[in-house]
């Protein structure tokens, strides 16, 4: 791929070079010629418009005096161009075209007869251009007392040619020095910006290969420069991305783990229940009674956790309904600590209620916020040994309304703190089973709480207790 990306870089930049001296060239040439031929017709209309010239070619060519003529022609040779090698004048017969005179004779005594000099025996001006002749010549009639005469002035082109070749053999000299020169800017030009793409290529190689680590270095601001940057940048989301998917599959596999795991205990009990009832029919009543109340009860545990899953599932897919509306923060408080206060006096605790004066009506779910607020206190009780406190405040800061529940229970390691709200986390797993909790309330009141524009905090120290407090702003969500 470099190879090959060097030797295109370098065959264009070799082409272009050539072509550009190619049409150069062309030009050049072209533009010669055309400024000779335009010079000389130019010159020669210029000269014999002069009438004191036309006048004494005039009054010669009526003495029949040829050497005359020639002489004039002579002393208008500088004007017109004449040097002997390449431009010449003849003074030639008006009626056969012989040579009579000139600046010189021609090597067999005979001038070419050309279509101008045809249109001079005919009496007109030959003064026409033929850009393909290797020649430019005018030939103009001259009218005599008896005898006719044509002034015939002839180019070679010898001079343009000439020029011509000049301008080819700098072309030629300029092309190889622009060759040479061009082949060391295209390999200095194709490795500055291949060695950039060769850098992204092997990163890209690695990144293929799971490796992202390795970082392409270039600040420039050219195009390269943006595309190694947001390779950069496509590297690092990538990696992201390929941390979030690990993560979320470890997840997915704790999740069906811990789902396996809940499921198998209340169905165990079940099961085991249910053939000791049947293996033994003639079992007392009070037995089958109590093993029975067993069997319901772990029913309604395994229904509880599939009811619990239901909701995250809905959740995660963003299936769950909310019902927004203005109700009364304090009054859902006060529902829920009315709620639980027989349970909670039931376990031997001080169970109190402190709210803040005014706190304002709030947009949002009642049954779904009240939920939340259950939950916080039922775990407070759960988590509580007989005979502790458990105090339910609320008030409003700012545009928030608040409500916390402190406990002086077990409360929760400091690493633990923020995985009170995974899914099946527990602080202590026995406890929970013995009061049927599945582990998926707290998950079920934080997504809850962040519907809402919410959130929940946690302060808690092992052995000291624990304080789950929840803010919810006082308009509701933005999108309710």
């Amino acid at each position: 791929m470099n190879r090959s990306l060097y030797t295109k870089l370098v065959l264009i930049i070799l082409f272009l070079i050539i072509a550009l001296m190619v049409v150069a060239g062309v030009f050049l040439t072209r533009g010669v010629r055309s400024f000779y031929l335009n010079d000389f017709y130019d010159r020669m209309a210029e000269v014999f418009a002069d009438q004191e010239l036309a006048d004494s070619l005039r009054d010669a060519a009526e003495n029949d005096d040829t050497e005359l003529m020639s002489e004039m022609l002579g002393v208008y040779a500088g004007r017109l161009g004449i040097d002997s090698g390449t431009r010449n004048y003849h003074i030639l017969s008006g009626d056969t075209g012989e040579w009579l005179a000139g600046s010189v004779r021609p090597e067999n005594g005979f001038v070419d007869i050309t279509p101008n000099i045809v249109s001079a025996l005919n009496g007109e001006n030959g003064d026409e251009s033929d850009p393909n002749a290797d020649y430019m010549d005018v030939a103009l009639p001259v009218e005599g007392g008896g005898r006719d005469y044509i002034i015939y002035i002839i180019d070679n082109r010898e001079t343009m040619r000439s020029l011509n070749g000049q301008l080819l053999l700098i072309i030629v000299e300029a092309l190889a020095v622009g060759l040479v020169i061009s082949v060391f800017l295209s390999l200095l030009l194709a490795k500055t910006m291949i060695a950039p793409i060769q850098e992204l290529t092997r990163a890209a190689e690695k990144v293929a290969g799971g490796d992202f680590t390795d970082k392409v270095d270039n600040t420039s601001k050219d195009e390269i420069g943006v595309l190694t940057r947001t390779f950069n940048d496509m590297a690092v989301q990538l990696e992201d991305t390929l941390d979030d998917l690990k993560r979320s599959e470890q997840m997915r596999r704790e999740f069906v783990a811990n789902v396996s795991h809940e499921l198998r205990t209340p169905i165990t009990g079940v099961k085991s229940y249910a053939e000791t009832l049947a293996a033994d029919p003639d079992m007392p009543a009070d037995t089958r009674e109590r093993f029975l109340n067993v069997i319901l009860n772990e029913s309604d545990r395994m229904t509880k956790i599939v009811q619990d899953l239901l909701t995250l599932s809905r959740f995660d897919a963003g299936s769950i309904e909310f019902s927004f509306d203005e109700f009364s923060f304090e009054t859902s408080v006060r529902d829920v600590y009315n709620a639980v206060r027989m349970e909670a006096q039931a376990h031997g605790h001080v169970f109190t209620l402190e709210t803040e004066p005014d706190i304002p009506r709030i947009r949002g779910d009642k049954a779904r916020v009240e939920q939340v607020i259950m939950n916080m206190v039922s775990n407070a009780i759960k988590y509580t040994k007989d005979g502790g406190r458990i105090a339910i405040k609320a008030g409003v800061r700012g545009g928030e309304v608040w409500c916390s529940v402190k406990d002086n229970g077990i409360g929760i390691p400091k690493e633990d703190v923020q995985k009170v709200f995974d899914r099946f986390y527990r602080v202590d797993k026995a406890r929970s089973r013995e009061s049927g909790g599945t582990g998926l309330g707290l998950s079920i009141a934080q997504e809850i709480v962040a519907r809402h524009g919410g959130r929940i905090d946690v302060k808690s120290r092992p052995g000291h207790g624990s304080t789950f407090t929840v803010w919810l702003p006082v308009g509701g969500p933005e999108d309710a």
